[in-house]
């Protein structure tokens, strides 16, 4: 069995889970997504030496198999998310061209400005989080997810310092949603902390 920072979600898998659930338009929004996703991320590498883009459809495959979650904008944001991040050409208008104003809005709002952070880290992360705040619950669901397939990275050594990467979740991420009524960000906080308590022992 593959480690799980080596799994993903292949086309076909994706496509064989989403056909009863939408129409063929809809289908091709979350399959382009899936493809241009996968085109930027091509050759990059995490700190785990696994492919960048597997985090991606990771992160499409929590919303999907995990929780259920089919709407198309949401998984072809969470396919996209860090696109804009790692493309030094695309853009958001571009998205929205291609995928509608609201998945452009949701990688948008997810969007970090790293190089601003690497001078103003922690004001950067600040100003994320407000944003997050005013966010619809969908930016949420995506970004504790990502966060969420991050934590079960941690042990193949994906964060220099996992033990920071855990404490950041837990006093920036995880009080956005902590009292939340929405089932989804219920379950992603209480899965992140099994996974913190896995990591930590």
């Amino acid at each position: 069995m593959a480690k799980y920072n080596q799994t993903t979600i292949s086309r076909i898998e994706l496509e064989e889970s989403l056909v009863q659930h939408c129409n063929p338009m809809e289908l091709n929004k979350v399959m382009s997504a899936f493809e241009l996703s996968e085109s930027v991320h091509e050759g990059q590498i995490r700190g785990d030496g696994s492919a960048y883009f597997y985090h991606c459809a990771r992160v499409c495959k929590i919303l999907l198999n995990e929780m259920g979650i089919t709407d198309i904008d949401v998984l072809a944001a969470a396919l996209l998310h860090d696109v804009i991040e790692d493309s030094p050409t695309l853009s958001i208008s571009v998205l929205e061209y291609n995928f509608g104003r609201y998945v452009a809005y949701l990688v948008e709002t997810l969007t970090k400005d790293l190089e601003r952070r690497e001078i103003e880290p922690d004001e950067v992360d600040k100003e994320h989080i407000e944003l997050l705040k005013q966010s619809s619950s969908d930016c949420l669901l995506i970004k504790l997810a990502a966060r969420l397939d991050n934590f079960r990275c941690l042990e193949f050594n994906l964060k220099r310092n996992p033990h920071r990467y855990i404490q950041e979740t837990e006093e920036l991420y995880i009080p956005l949603v902590e009292n939340s009524d929405i089932p989804h960000l219920t379950y992603l906080v209480i899965e992140l902390k099994k996974e913190r308590n896995k990591f930590l022992g």
